[in-house]
């Protein structure tokens, strides 16, 4: 049954809009561990006493900046470590999960972001018989095994000849999400298949990956990463679009259906609904951009509304959508399942949008079916300058409390955790100078994720391509 705005209104009536869980003093400044006193994201002083694990120490090494106390180590690296198979670990590392291996090894599927041909690439993943949906293509995923101590890594391909492998999710299931962020058609960009779609790869069961089956249930745009609801059984999805803003999805599974490892590409390509969100204030006003909020807490009721043509056969999915319909966001990233619901994240915001901002990460909750702003980045006025956070991208839920969020921003590049009432800290930076020393550039962090046992947090530097495993004092953070 729709949660209809009246609804929304009167629920927020009784309970004061009140399912503000964090943060509500104002918008969260770009400082570590500040929080602004009004929407200019002026930061304020205080409040960070005992937060984080202190003040990052520059790399002698010139790869990762860590507090003093943690420790780093490459797992594989483009150009230099080798799959199974002898070619180079493909380049570009994105969206990366965890899982647990056999003899205590931990296993991650690492997306490769490369799109377009595989000529424009040094090292695609490489087309291992079984394995490739579109040979043109030039991406797909790796599975790295890292060994009980870290003292073995293995690695070999999971997909190959997809696109623009972004993010994705792990499934409940143990299997990975896989997500194309391109609407690439045949004859576009040199495919000689449809691109824009999610795939599943088993990290570990290889003979489940050959034959490569797109899930077209779950549509075709730009995917950015996916999460599963375990009691529903509803996928959320997030789409890194523009002109006009992307959208949240959500799919629900036809009737009778049982999620499983291999089951979502057995279904037929329209099985179940797509939806995208249609938000509303306490007050029952239509929102038209989730960058309307501009204070953490602030809470929007959530409709679905149906998706037309879900395989985009003549429009995009999202340009099927007149002004007012549905409510739109720029830069929908990375996505986290805990805590009953899903964690999105929306990169930035700026003229295309009607409030600017660095960074937002929202809360879904499926019960109530509101979303609430929890971290909230006032615009950076100078990334290049360490200190600073904007442009969160990849995301996780930490086993010590709050978030862990890649940042994919201007200028420095960090990891940073947000708490649960919205302060930040910081916990690595990119040291990796891969511009000039007049002209300094940062690839982004990617592909943040905890070991299962909680121990090592791995996270990639996307260019060149560098897996990382960090270990050191972790403690709970609040």
């Amino acid at each position: 049954m729709p949660l209809t705005r009246r609804d929304f209104a009167k629920r927020s009536a009784y309970t004061g809009a009140g399912f503000a869980l964090v943060g509500s003093a104002g918008v969260l400044g770009t400082a570590p561990g500040a929080l602004a006193t009004e929407a200019t994201g002026t930061a304020a002083e205080g409040g960070a006493a005992g937060l984080g694990y202190g003040p990052l120490v520059a790399d002698p090494k010139g790869i990762l900046a860590l507090p003093k106390g943690f420790t780093y180590k490459i797992i594989t690296r483009t150009g230099e470590t080798t799959l199974e198979s002898g070619e180079s670990t493909p380049s570009n590392h994105d969206g990366t999960a965890t899982f647990e291996g056999p003899r205590g090894a931990t296993l991650l599927v690492n997306n490769h972001e490369l799109k377009g041909p595989r000529a424009d690439w040094p090292h695609p993943v490489p087309l291992i018989d079984g394995l490739v949906y579109d040979p043109a293509a030039s991406g797909g995923c790796t599975v790295v095994e890292v060994a009980k101590h870290g003292d073995h890594v293995s690695e070999w391909v999971g997909i190959a000849g997809t696109s623009t492998n972004c993010a994705g999710g792990r499934t409940p299931w143990g299997t990975w999400l896989t997500c194309e962020e391109t609407e690439d058609k045949a004859g576009q960009n040199g495919m000689t298949k449809d691109h824009g779609y999610v795939f599943e790869v088993d990290p570990q069961d290889r003979k489940a990956n050959r034959n490569p089956k797109p899930i077209k249930a779950l549509g075709r745009y730009a995917h950015e990463a996916v999460v599963v609801d375990p009691k529903r059984g509803h996928l959320y999805l997030t789409e890194d679009a523009s002109g006009p803003n992307g959208l949240f999805y959500r799919w629900v599974p036809p009737h009778g259906f049982e999620h499983g490892r291999g089951q979502l590409r057995t279904l037929k390509d329209d099985a179940g609904v797509l939806q995208a969100p249609k938000c509303y204030d306490s007050g029952g006003n239509f929102v038209d951009d989730l960058s309307r909020a501009t204070k953490t807490g602030t809470v929007y009721g959530v409709d679905w509304e149906p998706v037309r043509d879900r395989d985009a056969k003549s429009v995009p999915v999202r340009k099927q959508f007149a002004d007012g319909q549905i409510t739109r966001a720029r830069k929908l990233e990375g996505m986290w399942w805990a805590d009953g619901g899903a964690y999105i994240v929306s990169s930035y915001a700026r003229e295309e949008s009607p409030v600017q901002h660095d960074g937002q990460v929202w809360f879904y909750d499926p019960k109530r079916r509101t979303l609430t702003l929890k971290v909230l980045l006032g615009v950076n006025p100078d990334p290049s300058k360490d200190g600073a956070f904007d442009g969160p991208d990849n995301i996780t839920v930490s086993p010590y409390g709050g978030l862990v969020i890649a940042e994919d921003g201007e200028g420095v590049q960090h990891l940073f955790g947000a708490t649960d009432d919205g302060r930040t800290y910081p916990i690595a930076r990119n040291d990796l100078n891969i511009g000039s020393a007049e002209e300094p550039e940062f690839s982004e962090f990617t592909g943040v994720v905890f070991s299962p046992d909680g121990a090592t947090l791995y996270a990639n530097i996307q260019e060149p391509g560098i897996m990382l495993a960090i270990t050191g004092p972790w403690r709970r953070q609040s």
